[in-house]
């Protein structure tokens, strides 16, 4: 395998393109995010290690399979200057995640969807598909505005969930409850305040699309005005709200205790 020795390497300068663009390639970085990507059957278009990394367990069964395409070593403090400060290490892969809209994601009977309006921070984002996996969401639907879901730190703070969840992008709400509509679902929006208590309320029962917005700027009016309900998780002052990952973890774990009779 060749040994990469120079900045001026063809996949250390897409390494650094694909951090100023989203689309359909996904940068994958560290040990756990490249694992993850191959054992859900994804493709690796390419893959850089140290010496050091390919020589682990890990690295030799990413090295034999065939799933991974090109392979290359790169030395440790040129991978570093182009890694993430959060995984200064690798490995570093690309893959390609296609991200469709509305009409990609599956109808499941009973099945629960977020639909998430203009969640900027990747780091929410990542947290909130691996919530949604957690608690068996059928998918996620991202309206215009939102961060994609192909952003780095969105997979990286996934932990691998964005790699296997359903995530339509560009999503409208009109369009999503088209789509579901042979499941009739319920629109609930989760709001900070002024819902009804989410605890014994019912609203997340049976077939959802629960709507969730930036801890700043809440849903869109637009959502508002299509809700069938409103819910709100009651809080000890002073705080007066919750990070949207957060609120969604409690309101998502409240609906499975409820379906289980607890």
């Amino acid at each position: 395998m060749e040994l990469i020795r120079s900045r001026q390497n063809s996949h250390l300068k897409a390494i650094r393109k694909l951090r100023r663009s989203r689309g359909e390639a996904a940068l994958l970085e560290g040990e756990h995010l490249v694992c993850e990507a191959a054992r859900a059957g994804l493709r690796l278009e390419w893959l850089l290690l140290t010496p050091r990394q390919a020589e682990t367990g890990w690295g030799e069964e990413l090295r034999g399979s065939s799933r991974v395409g090109s392979v290359q070593l790169v030395l440790p403090e040129l991978l570093a200057t182009v890694c993430d400060a959060d995984s200064p290490h690798g490995p570093v892969a690309l893959c390609e995640l296609p991200r469709s809209g509305v009409g990609s994601l599956p109808v499941r009977a009973g099945g629960c969807y977020l639909l998430l309006d203009r969640i900027q921070d990747p780091g929410n984002l990542g947290a909130l598909a691996r919530v949604a996996e957690a608690t068996a969401c059928a998918g996620l639907a991202l309206t215009p505005g939102c961060v994609h879901p192909n952003h780095p730190r969105a997979l990286r703070a996934s932990a691998g969930s964005l790699l296997r969840l359903p995530a339509a992008v560009d999503a409208e709400p009109e369009a999503l409850l088209a789509h579901l509509r042979t499941i009739g679902p319920a629109l609930v929006g989760l709001s900070a305040h002024g819902g009804e208590p989410l605890a014994g309320s019912g609203a997340l029962d049976g077939p959802l699309v629960l709507a969730l917005g930036s801890e700043g700027a809440g849903l869109a009016a637009g959502i508002v005005a299509r809700l069938d309900r409103s819910v709100t998780i009651p809080l000890a002052p002073p705080v007066a709200s919750l990070n949207v990952a957060v609120a969604a973890a409690v309101a998502l774990f409240e609906r499975r205790r409820a379906a289980r009779g607890d």
